[in-house]
C-alpha cells in the first residue's frame, strides 16, 4: 500500500482545505536542524514580522492571484514598510537575506521572485554600479517600492549564451539639451523580463556598437520606442508579470548609463548574488511542499486511518524533509562564504544545481502524495509543483550550473 490518493480510475475527492492552513500543532517545523537559530535576535524578530505579513496579506490570496495571473500591486506599500530591501545594505547577515527569500517563497514563489528581481538585481545594481547622482535620484524611491525596477538581460534568442550572443545594441550619439550632452540609442529585444509589464525603470544590458563591450543603462519604461507585452499561457510563476520588451531607437541620456559597468564580468557579480537567492527559493519550495504534504498526510483519512500511518507515506515525508534540510545546510554554508567575501561562482553554481535537483524530487513526491488532489491549486501543491519548474530553469538552468562547476573541478569547459 503506497497511500496514493488516486483510487481505481477516478481521483479521490474531498473538500479542499484552506490554502493558508497553519502547520500541524505540536510537530517540529520543516527547519528540522534549526538553522534559524543562527540568526541574531534582531534578525529573528524581523523574520517574525515578515511571517505575520505573509500570513495576513499573502497566504489567503496567493493561489487566487496565481490562478488569475494577477500581480497584487496593492500590497507593495505594506511590504516596503517591513524595510527588507537589500538586507545586506541594511546591516543584516547574508544568511538572513537568504532566509527571507526562502520564507517568501514558502508562502508565494511569485512574490519572492518579484522581490528578488526588484531588490537583489535592480536596487543592488544601483548600490553597486550607480553613480552618486543616480543613487541620489533613484535609490530611495526604489528601496521603498515607490518605484519598481526590472533587470533586462535575457533575449528572445539568447539565454544561457547571452554573454557572447547579446544582440541588443547601444550606439553613442550627440545629444541635445534634454540629454544633457551625449546620449545613447538602444535597439533590440529582451524576453522573460520579470516585472517588465509594470516597472518604472529597467536595467537594460546592451552591446556597444563602437567596441563590442557590454554596457548597462537605466531606462525609463515610458520612453518613446519602448514596447512591452506580457508573456501569456505560463504554467509557472503566473503571478509574475514577465514581458517581451522591444527597443526601437530608444534614446537614453548619458547620465542614465551605469558608469560602473564596463564588461559582462560586472554583470556576473550581480548574477552570482541573484543565483544564490534563487537557490534559496529552491529551499523555500521544499519547505512549502513539506508543510502541505505533512498536513495533508496527518489530516486525510483513507482506509479508516490517516495517510500518515502508512509506512511509505512516512518514507516520502522523511525523504522530502531530508532534501530540504540538506539543501538549507548547503545554503547556510554559502551564506557564511558570502560573509567572508569568499563565495565563488562554481560554488554558487553547485548550490543552485544541487538544490534545484532536490527541489524537483521533493515537489514531485509532494504532488504524488496528494494523489488527484495534487493536480488542483485548491490544495496549493499543484502551484508549488508548477512554480518549481521555473526555479529549476532560471538564473542558470540545472544543466548550465552543473557545467560551470564541472569546468572548475576538471579544468576543461564543456559549455563552449
Amino acid at each position: 500500500m503506497t497511500g496514493s490518493e488516486a483510487t481505481g480510475t477516478g481521483l479521490a475527492a474531498s473538500a479542499a482545505p484552506a490554502v493558508s492552513a497553519p502547520p500541524v500543532a505540536g510537530l517540529p517545523t520543516a527547519d528540522f536542524f534549526d538553522y534559524e537559530s543562527l540568526l541574531n535576535a534582531a534578525e529573528r524578530a524581523k523574520l517574525a514580522q515578515l511571517r505575520e505579513f505573509l500570513a495576513a496579506e499573502v497566504a489567503p490570496f496567493a493561489t487566487d492571484w496565481w490562478n488569475k495571473a494577477e500581480f497584487p500591486a496593492h500590497i507593495l506599500p505594506k511590504l516596503a514598510a517591513l524595510e527588507l530591501s537589500a538586507p545586506a545594505q541594511r546591516g543584516y547577515s547574508n544568511l538572513f537575506a537568504g532566509i527571507i527569500i526562502a520564507e517568501m517563497t514558502r508562502v508565494d514563489t511569485s512574490l519572492a521572485t518579484f522581490f528578488l528581481v526588484h531588490h537583489d538585481l535592480f536596487v543592488e545594481s544601483l548600490y553597486g554600479f550607480g553613480s552618486e547622482e543616480q543613487k541620489a535620484r533613484l535609490l530611495e524611491d526604489a528601496a521603498n517600492l515607490r518605484t519598481t525596477g526590472a533587470f533586462a538581460l535575457t533575449e528572445p534568442d539568447h539565454g544561457s549564451d547571452v554573454a557572447g550572443g547579446m544582440e541588443t545594441r547601444a550606439r553613442r550619439v550627440s545629444g541635445g539639451a534634454a540629454d544633457g550632452g551625449d546620449a545613447w540609442v538602444l535597439n533590440g529585444a529582451k524576453r522573460w523580463i520579470g516585472n517588465g509589464t509594470f516597472c518604472d525603470y529597467m536595467l537594460v544590458w546592451a552591446r556597444d556598437e563602437a567596441d563590442g563591450g557590454i554596457r548597462g543603462f537605466i531606462v525609463d519604461a515610458t520612453l518613446p520606442g519602448v514596447s512591452r507585452s506580457r508573456i501569456e499561457n505560463k504554467i509557472a510563476l503566473r503571478t509574475v508579470q514577465n514581458a517581451d520588451i522591444v527597443f526601437t531607437d530608444v534614446r537614453v541620456a548619458e547620465a542614465d548609463r551605469f558608469a560602473g559597468i564596463s564588461s559582462f564580468e560586472d554583470t556576473n557579480e550581480l548574477l552570482r548574488g541573484s543565483r544564490i537567492m534563487v537557490a534559496w527559493q529552491g529551499v523555500g519550495q521544499q519547505l512549502a511542499a513539506f508543510d502541505v504534504a505533512r498536513q495533508y498526510a496527518v489530516e486525510r483519512q483513507q482506509f479508516g486511518r490517516p495517510l500518515a500511518k502508512f509506512q511509505l507515506v512516512q518514507q516520502q515525508l522523511v525523504t522530502m524533509l531530508g532534501n530540504a534540510v540538506a539543501s538549507m545546510g548547503m545554503m547556510v554554508r554559502i551564506a557564511q562564504l558570502q560573509d567572508q567575501g569568499a563565495a565563488e561562482m562554481p560554488q554558487v553554481a553547485l548550490a543552485k544545481s544541487y538544490v534545484s535537483a532536490r527541489m524537483r524530487e521533493t515537489v514531485a513526491m509532494g504532488r504524488s502524495l496528494l494523489g488527484g488532489n495534487g493536480i488542483v491549486t485548491d490544495y496549493r501543491m499543484a502551484k508549488i509543483f508548477s512554480d518549481a519548474e521555473a526555479i529549476y530553469t532560471y538564473e542558470g538552468s540545472f544543466e548550465i550550473n552543473t557545467l560551470i562547476t564541472g569546468r572548475a573541478v576538471t579544468g576543461v569547459s564543456a559549455i563552449v
